[in-house]
């Protein structure tokens, strides 16, 4: 009983380990066709999709971007980002719960990203597993939305810790719900220091300037860094 429990805890470190190789095998190619990669986390219904449609609106000008949907089924996404000026594939991940650097790379080797600027990866909604593989994304970028609650960081710490910049959406519906902002900020920053946070309004429009100000600024910096 005992020798069968360690081969499991065994097994589990060697996907992890294998899945950061892969990663970083996916980094270096994706520096050298300079494309950008954002891993982007959330749970359902935090508003992924609406937040990814108003950020093309503003940046498809400048960039040429891609979207990967990762959902467990259906298209509806990847239809919806499309309409929007994005080039998008869906992935279905038949149940899984998160994509991994092998997952993602089929995905972008599904439409050719090499003439990509920009590429962002909408992950499987969920707060645990995402945060726990490493995608090959330069940036892991979060939304929490208000309805939510402000205490997630608390209770996921992970995802919070590993992101380079966390989106709070749905500030225009704070005044109906307990959701203290400067709380929230406080623990995000306590996990980690150096994350960026952006409220914004992905049904108004509020807050998205200084958001894609940010990824504007992250994208040049790579697309103009040398290999």
């Amino acid at each position: 009983m005992s020798d069968n429990l360690w081969k499991v805890l065994e097994v589990k470190e060697s996907i992890l380990k294998n899945n950061d190789q892969e990663a970083a095998v996916l980094k270096e190619k994706l520096k050298k066709q300079k494309t950008m990669l954002i891993n982007l986390m959330s749970s359902p219904g935090s508003g992924k999709t609406t937040t990814l449609c108003q950020t093309i609106s503003r940046l498809k000008d400048s960039y040429a971007i891609g979207v990967m949907e990762a959902d467990i089924d259906s298209d509806v996404d990847a239809e919806t980002v499309s309409k929007a000026g994005a080039r998008a594939i869906q992935l279905h991940t038949g149940g899984m719960c998160h994509l991994d650097a092998c997952m993602t790379e089929q995905g972008l080797d599904g439409f050719n990203s090499a003439d990509l600027d920009l590429v962002v990866l909408e992950n499987v909604g969920n707060l645990v597993c995402p945060a726990e593989f490493d995608t090959g994304a330069q940036k892991n970028v979060m939304i929490l939305s208000v309805p939510e609650g402000c205490d997630k960081p608390l209770k996921y710490p992970l995802i919070f810790e590993v992101c380079d910049a966390v989106i709070i959406n749905k500030i225009d519906v704070m005044s109906y719900f307990d959701f203290d902002i400067e709380k929230c900020s406080q623990w995000i920053h306590e996990l980690n220091p150096k994350a960026e946070i952006f409220p914004v309004s992905a049904k108004t429009g509020e807050g998205f300037e200084s958001w894609c100000t940010w990824l504007s600024k992250e994208t040049d910096a790579w697309i103009s860094r040398e290999n």
